[in-house]
């Protein structure tokens, strides 16, 4: 009879996960997930087979916080700004689970209009809420969404290295600047 877990998945990967967030993925070892717990490493391994899979849960667990910010940004009166300043507000709030979900080492390196549904699970989400509001055709929004994410990116990056920080106002007004500007130069391809 296999020996009762000390401790639940839930338990486990929420421990994980806090690890993460202080010293990021690197700091993520049985050891310090043993530690984090009060126990030895022992416990962590009747209830998951090995480290990967504790790490493919906490990875599912960041990305479940991340959604919830996308939620956040999706129900703001201008939907897709509010998910680029949520996008931002992930970087400065969580940088080390920023780092591990959009600022790995691609395996394959993906064109630049194939990251974002690479990286991003709420892609097509994202896309539907651009065309919805400004009545744009697919391709469009998907390259409205491209142009300002990688602007957005930049910023979120910024905040989230460290290398220097905005203000709310400033992080809308930027955001806002560029978005007209983007929209604008689409709205004239659009009607040549």
């Amino acid at each position: 009879m296999p020996p009762k877990a000390k401790f639940t998945r839930e338990e486990i990967v929420s421990a994980g996960l806090e690890i993460v967030k202080a010293d990021g993925i690197e700091a993520l070892t049985a050891r310090a997930l043993g530690a984090r717990l009060g126990s030895s490493p022992r416990p962590i391994f009747t209830v998951f087979e090995n480290m990967e899979e504790v790490l493919g849960e906490v990875r599912m667990s960041a990305k479940r916080l991340y959604a919830s910010y996308v939620d956040r940004g999706l129900s703001e009166e201008i939907a897709f700004k509010g998910v680029g300043t949520q996008y931002i507000l992930f970087a400065i709030r969580e940088p080390k689970l920023f780092g591990l979900l959009f600022m790995e080492e691609q395996e394959n390196v993906p064109s630049i209009s194939g990251v974002l549904p690479l990286i991003e699970e709420n892609y097509d989400r994202i896309v539907r809420s651009v065309q919805d509001s400004y009545g744009l055709d697919i391709e469009a929004a998907r390259k409205l969404y491209r142009h300002l994410w990688i602007y957005t990116h930049g910023i979120a990056t910024l905040c989230a290295t460290r290398m220097c920080s905005f203000t709310a106002e400033e992080i809308g007004s930027m955001m806002s600047e560029v978005f007209k500007g983007l929209l604008n130069g689409i709205e004239e391809e659009k009607n040549d």
